[in-house]
């Protein structure tokens, strides 16, 4: 499964340094299968992560601020289907298929007690009729949203892909990550979006994973913890 240390490895990449004692704000890992099924919002008790017995469909299973967290997907298409395959060197990954323009899966939590700039990371990869164009919008306190990326999602197998997703073997290739800034701070409630611009066929599904939320640390702290504190190992085994 991977974990903080692979997100901080990535972020290192996107934010030129970060330590290694950037907290875990919130984190999707999928350690167990979602429902399947139709409908936009998960449902039921299948997705239960191990330390969180009871804990609703879709919360996250890692970080800090799991409380009132959740992870859904809404389709314009009441056929789209909801499963669990392959994650990125995860057991499963939340998946979904019957996508239109506009569709999303979502994600929202608290940033409550971090105060400096949040960091957004996650792993996503498509089908070879899937949508591979998508937007990242965010919006704090029940405001309106606010695009912040836009990107191009990667075939997962299949000819022309850069790889195939597989439970036991983590590609950076599918990594995206997204600096929140401190407007994403401190809020008691964030609600991030990950939205195609294209359609697909009934059958084209996109896939999404190790969505993590990261605290870096300020300036000052980096330049007092330099490099040294970087971990190499991407995966907990």
């Amino acid at each position: 499964m991977k974990n903080l240390n692979s997100i901080v490895a990535v972020g290192v990449v996107a934010a030129v340094s970060v330590s290694a004692s950037a907290a875990v704000v919130v984190g999707w890992t999928m350690p167990t299968a979602f429902p399947t099924g139709t409908g936009n919002v998960p449902t039921g008790t299948s997705y239960v992560p191990p330390m969180l017995v009871g804990a609703p469909a879709g919360q996250a299973d890692q970080g800090v601020n799991l409380s009132g967290s959740e992870i859904k997907s809404v389709h314009a298409a009441s056929a789209a289907t909801y499963t669990s395959p392959a994650g990125n060197g995860n057991q499963y990954s939340f998946s979904s298929n019957n996508w239109s323009a506009n569709d999303y899966y979502q994600i929202s939590f608290s940033t409550t007690g971090f105060a400096d700039a949040l960091t957004l990371s996650w792993d996503q990869a498509r089908s070879s009729t899937g949508p591979s164009s998508f937007k990242v919008t965010m919006s704090v306190n029940g405001g309106s949203f606010t695009d912040l990326s836009t990107y191009t999602v990667l075939q997962s197998g299949g000819g022309g892909a850069p790889g195939t997703w597989s439970t036991t073997t983590y590609s950076s290739l599918y990594t995206n990550t997204v600096q929140l800034g401190t407007a994403a701070s401190n809020a008691a409630s964030v609600v991030i979006r990950f939205v195609t611009s294209s359609t697909s066929a009934a059958s084209g599904s996109n896939r999404i994973d190790n969505i993590f939320v990261t605290e870096v640390p300020a300036p000052g702290a980096l330049a007092l913890l330099g490099v040294a504190g970087l971990v190499g190992s991407r995966r907990r085994r």
